[in-house]
């Protein structure tokens, strides 16, 4: 009985696991597919409390509810801007879990392997699956748990040096030691090797070695990828971490884990290689770390920037009949979505032409931007992606960019030796006018100057996003 509501549970938890990914794809829709997520979660969990192997059951119990009192604390209190680091530090749990669950079936595989057949008949769960396999199902098992290991070993310190950049407490550059990819093919090569040792002897040492260059090439890969490039990063990462639960699934005999595990790792690569696609990077490139520098000296930038006061930004507003707004991470640190949506607002009422264009790697996490914007009410559709949007700038108004700079910098296509070279951008330069919302004069995350600021159509609009927004509002006719 236990066996088949597991598996019935287990087969209903994955289809709302894939309503739950496909609902994600649409902002409409979104709310309801995290609902699935969610749901599906806790009956994969429910049903393996009560499954095949059950136990522990007032551990079990205390972690899970320790579990959910530090999520929700922690959910409640990060902020959208610290969103894409939280999303690091996630995948950075999901590795170790992964190593630590390998780690465990290394261990009851080899206390099971010196049982007697009469100890092994009393065995049940895990260990009663391990006692009935053949000697071909425990090589293939070496084989499940070394790969499950090694992949969470890289995703578990790959996420913390990611979490390490996007929160500032890590340079962002690009930064590799001495000897470059060559200490990663190194590391590549050992757990190679160890591979083949652990496959012929089932020893823990040769575990142990490759779980240390595992550790080394996940925080060496990441170390050596440049800041403008982590959207990307954590996409890839999250496809890491999936295949890593989906390894340890195979090794526990865990359908369900493979499943999520198989969703969430091809979900991640088919984002990857859609952000690389967007940046113009290599798909191969990417996995391997092998991105994030320049290629010579920059184009020097000739010229000055220009400022211009809300009353300036405000004539043009008013005079102009089509607006379009590029949002960036500086409206998300400002938080200026709320303001942002009443200037729409406004400027809507008027009868003007206003919409979003939204740059698929703008922010730091994908869907950063639209997140934001749906949480301030923007409608939907005037929520435009950049290949919808790109063509109409020559014959628009006014653009106003919020906190961007790689998105719409124009040394992606004039300058061959700049670090985002061939990157297709949103092209606002081509607009009759550029107002640039802007703290300061500095180069932001990424450290690339954009000579966009110091073209004739455009002017700065210096100041805090949030604060920049609210003085237009009384200024609009």
């Amino acid at each position: 009985m236990e066996y088949g509501f597991t598996t019935a549970a287990y087969v209903v938890a994955a289809v709302l696991f894939i309503l739950s990914l496909g609902g994600l794809s649409g902002q409409e829709s979104a709310k309801r597919a995290v609902w699935y997520g969610i749901v599906g979660m806790a009956l994969a969990v429910f049903a393996t409390l009560i499954g095949p192997g059950s136990g522990l059951w007032l551990l079990s119990l205390v972690l899970i509810a320790g579990g959910g009192i530090i999520g929700w604390m922690v959910a409640t209190k990060v902020e959208m801007t610290e969103m894409p680091q939280l999303v690091a530090a996630m995948h950075s749990l999901v590795g170790l879990a992964a190593v630590f669950v390998g780690f465990n079936a290394h261990f009851e595989a080899s206390n099971v392997a010196g049982l007697d057949a009469a100890a092994r008949d009393g065995l049940d769960g895990f260990a009663a699956l391990l006692a009935h396999k053949t000697q071909v199902e425990l090589n293939i098992l070496k084989v499940e748990l070394f790969l499950g290991i090694f992949i969470g070993a890289v995703t578990f310190t790959g996420s913390i040096v990611a979490f390490g950049k996007l929160a500032g407490k890590l340079n962002s550059k690009a930064t590799k030691l001495p000897g470059g990819h060559m200490l990663n093919a190194a590391a590549a090569a050992i757990s190679v090797l160890s591979l083949i040792w652990y496959f012929n002897t089932g020893g823990f040492l040769p575990l142990a070695i490759m779980t240390l260059m595992a550790l080394f090439i996940g925080y060496h890969l990441i170390m050596g990828i440049g800041g403008a490039d982590m959207p990307v990063v954590v996409s890839m990462l999250n496809s890491y971490s999936g295949w890593a639960a989906a390894a340890i699934g195979f090794s526990l005999g865990n359908d369900l884990l493979i499943v999520v595990g198989a969703l969430v790792g091809s979900s991640g690569a088919i984002l990857s290689y859609i952000m690389c696609k967007a940046m113009n990077r290599s798909f191969v490139s990417v996995i391997l770390g092998g991105f994030g520098g320049t290629t010579g000296p920059a184009m020097e930038v000739e010229g000055e920037q220009i400022a211009i006061d809300a009353d300036g930004v405000a004539t043009a507003l008013n005079e102009a009949d089509s607006v379009i707004i590029v949002p960036g991470y500086g409206m998300a640190v400002a938080q200026a979505q709320a303001a942002v949506s009443e200037l729409t607002n406004k400027l809507r009422s008027k009868g003007k032409n206003v919409r979003f264009a939204i740059h698929p790697v703008a922010g730091r996490l994908p869907g950063h931007m639209n997140v934001l914007l749906a949480e301030a009410k923007v409608p939907y559709d005037i929520v435009m992606e950049m290949d919808e949007i790109n063509e109409d700038f020559p014959d628009t108004d006014v653009v106003i960019v919020i906190g961007s700079n790689d998105i719409v910098n124009p040394a992606a296509q004039e300058d061959p030796n700049s670090p985002i070279a061939g990157m297709p951008v949103l092209e606002v330069w081509k607009a009759k006018q550029v107002f640039v919302s802007k703290r300061g004069q500095g180069t932001g995350y990424s450290g690339i100057e954009n000579p966009l600021f110091y073209k004739e159509n455009t002017r700065m609009f210096y100041g805090d996003a949030k604060d920049s927004m609210n003085a237009l509002l009384p200024k609009l006719d």
